[in-house]
């Protein structure tokens, strides 16, 4: 049973998720930003965020974290693409629901890359030490990122872009960045606790799985309360798959070049669909967020095929 739900674990949080929707959603804590919007996400899930990515980056060597060629490349595209489709909201005037579909596959795109994706990384022969980098710097640029565009795409009622500016900033960067520098303090001046820490590294894997299961039941009450065509809703979905599909495709050929293929196609393809789902509900239409929901399933299948193909080839050899 304990291995079932070890090797089942996301799709058990997930299914938990969107069967328990009504308690997961309501947890009462008001969001600052948008404070008609009464949900638990607020605050519990970058309480999660925080902490699943602090023992990831308490495993982190300091030495280790050396900047690739492709580490540029493939920032470089995150960027640019999310702030061409921002250019493609801001220039021509969709309805809310098209609208939706664009800012979720910008949020599928801006998002950094998944704390677990280190452990899929080494399983699949890859260097994770390579992706933790990647993983460091795509936080850092979508620490950056979100605040100067989301606030241009998603304007919040009463509040300027400035005012909106350093209210995402304030919550976004230390959430993404912060984690980094304690676990750099614990590192050198507590190293009893750093220790300690580490003990439980695998644990950041269990946290993100009940974030997931939060913000799942999230991501569902959207849908339930939504007034939007299923059409629609699919078509985010489906914005969800295309943006996944482009970027395992295009960090595995961008890291073929380099002999990384498979660290660089997950540093790009696999997604903290977690932290991407709450930026999309709190910053961006809630709709949106539905994108970044159909992720997880899109890139976990992805994953398990890989897993299951080099299985095949370890049997044959």
């Amino acid at each position: 049973m304990l291995k079932f739900i070890k090797n089942w674990t996301l799709p058990i949080a997930m299914l938990v998720g969107a069967l328990g929707y009504l308690v997961l959603s309501n947890l009462s804590f008001i969001n600052p930003v948008k404070p008609y919007i009464n949900e638990g996400i607020a605050w519990f899930t970058p309480f999660l965020i925080f902490a699943q990515l602090l023992l990831t980056f308490c495993k982190v060597e300091p030495r280790e974290l050396l900047p690739k060629a492709w580490h540029l490349w493939l920032l470089s595209f995150q960027a640019l693409s999310c702030v061409v489709l921002a250019g493609v909201l801001l220039i021509f005037p969709l309805s809310d629901a098209y609208r939706s579909v664009l800012e979720g596959a910008m949020v599928c795109l801006i998002c950094p890359t998944a704390t677990a994706a280190a452990v899929i990384t080494g399983k699949l022969g890859g260097s994770a030490s390579t992706l933790t980098t990647y993983t460091l710097l795509s936080n850092l640029l979508a620490a950056i990122a979100v605040p100067l565009v989301f606030p241009l795409v998603e304007p919040h009622e009463g509040m300027g872009f400035m005012a909106a500016f350093f209210k995402i900033l304030g919550k976004v960067f230390p959430l993404l960045l912060s984690p980094f520098f304690l676990a750099l303090l614990l590192r050198y001046c507590f190293s009893k606790v750093h220790q300690g820490l580490l003990k439980y590294h695998g644990a950041a894997f269990y946290l993100w799985a009940i974030a997931l299961a939060i913000v799942t039941g999230q991501t569902v009450r959207s849908l339930v309360t939504s007034t939007a065509d299923v059409s629609i809703e699919i078509l985010v979905a489906l914005a969800g798959l295309v943006a996944c599909a482009v970027q395992f495709f295009l960090g595995k050929s961008i890291g073929g070049v380099y002999n990384d293929r498979i660290s660089a196609g997950q540093a790009l393809g696999q997604k903290n669909t977690v932290l991407a789902i709450w930026m999309a509900f709190t910053y961006l239409n809630p709709l949106s967020s539905v994108a970044p929901g159909s992720y997880v399933i899109w890139q976990n299948l992805f994953n398990s095929w890989q897993l299951w193909k080099k299985r095949k080839r370890e049997q044959k050899s």
